[in-house]
């Protein structure tokens, strides 16, 4: 039996252990998961989902202070249009992130960023090219567009002088999604560096309607391979959603892939941002648990947990201080959702919001527990202890079982934290 370790991803003259690790936003996939995964070999990802809140809380600063001062007069007013971000404030934030990150990597492996193109910040294209240059500026070693179809990214950033040496990727769900990327980015004359094909187990925002069980990550990636073999072009292939164990990497691997991306296993490490509690329910979790829904306001289905305490949450909208899904108009749905709550209960003193939920806010509490549609297998990757928690498998713990398992195996760690070797290479079949 093969092993993804077996294996290895060739992006440019460089190559890396086929293990990708997905961004996670907001802070999810923080920055010591993404160390570890570049200090083994793999490609991690930080999330640059609302830096300025992030880098305020890591570093001290003062984006979202200052934010709320300027615009606080706005308040009250349903009408964001006039919340604007400043443009040099949110490349400054991102500066700071990505360079602490840079600074702090070793390793063979890469750090990149994923990019949201939904993070729209009421003026889309100025505030994407903002934190995609100051990412490049910082030293990131690739970018990854994710959350929309980017037809126009490129060309937002095609004067930069690391447009054509940092590594560029798109994360679609069709080849219909990629036909149109590459035909729209072609005038840059940049092809993008690899291709993450996102099935629909994935977590958090789907690319796909509430359909999304009608589709097949197999059958997916190997549409995007015929077209890529049809149109003559070499780039590198990575599957996402649902891939839990090596040996399911292996096998796509195999069939023509260059690489996987996997996530939800890494949310109950130590090095991922989640709050330890946040991690036992993620541990405790039972299929019928796992539910996805029309609660965000971009308009994608979102998976996550039944019980996250962002749903029917009735938080205030706070646009002033952050407002990352305002759209070009200061539109967002989670406004409209408030207000048609408040007009129906008016004397509540406590608003129920159930048809979506403040993604700026409940993020960035960690309310919104997104998983991945295997999440309720998670109790079988750590140990349980005797008061009924588990013990938190390290993030090298969780990349080395993905990389050196074979047959259907997932290793629990040892007891107290004692990892073995030779553990990682015998079959273990999983009940």
């Amino acid at each position: 039996m093969k092993r993804l370790a077996d294996f290895r991803l060739q992006l440019g003259k460089r190559q890396y252990v086929p293990i990708v690790i997905g961004g996670m936003g907001v802070d999810i996939s923080a920055r010591g998961l993404a160390l570890e995964a570049a200090r083994l070999g793999g490609i991690g990802h930080i999330s640059d989902a609302m830096l300025p809140t992030v880098v305020d809380k890591e570093q001290g600063t003062k984006f979202v202070r200052n934010k709320l001062q300027r615009y606080k007069f706005n308040a009250a007013n349903s009408d964001k249009a006039v919340v604007q971000f400043d443009l040099a404030d949110v490349a400054e934030a991102t500066r700071l992130h990505v360079g602490k990150t840079m600074e702090a990597k070793r390793g063979e492996g890469a750090i990149f960023i994923n990019c949201m193109e939904k993070l729209t910040m009421n003026n889309p294209a100025g505030t994407l090219t903002a934190r995609l240059n100051a990412a490049m500026d910082a030293g990131i070693e690739g970018i990854t567009l994710s959350a929309g179809l980017h037809l126009g990214t490129f060309s937002l950033i095609e004067s930069h002088p690391r447009f054509r040496d940092v590594n560029l990727g798109i994360i679609v769900s069709s080849a219909r999604a990629l036909k149109l990327f590459l035909k729209k980015s072609s005038r840059t004359g940049r092809l993008p560096d690899y291709v993450i094909v996102e099935g629909p187990l994935a977590g958090g925002h789907l690319g796909f309607g509430m359909d999304w069980a009608e589709y097949d990550l197999k059958s997916i990636v190997q549409e995007v391979l015929l077209f890529l073999e049809e149109a003559g072009l070499d780039i590198p292939v990575i599957p996402a959603g649902g891939i839990f164990s090596g040996s399911e990497g292996v096998e796509h691997l195999q069939s023509g892939c260059a690489a996987i991306q996997v996530a939800t296993r890494f949310t109950i490490t130590p090095e991922c941002g989640l709050p330890p509690d946040v991690k036992q329910s993620y541990l405790k979790a039972e299929p019928e648990d796992i539910v996805v829904n029309m609660i965000s306001p971009t308009g994608y289905p979102l998976r996550m947990l039944r019980d996250s305490p962002a749903i029917g949450s009735g938080a205030r909208p706070n646009c002033e201080a952050y407002g990352y899904l305002l759209d070009r108009n200061g539109n967002c749905a989670y406004i409209d959702a408030y207000n048609a709550a408040v007009a129906a209960s008016p004397d509540s003193a406590h608003v129920r919001v159930m048809d979506k939920t403040c993604l700026c806010t409940q993020f960035r509490r960690f309310k919104v527990w997104t998983c991945g549609h295997n999440a309720s297998r998670l109790k079988e990757t750590a140990l349980r202890l005797v008061d009924g928690s588990y013990a938190l498998p390290s993030a090298e713990h969780v990349f080395d079982d993905y990389r050196f398992s074979i047959d259907y195996a997932v290793h629990p760690p040892l007891a107290d934290g004692v990892d073995d070797p030779d553990a990682r290479s015998r079959p273990a079949k999983v009940s």
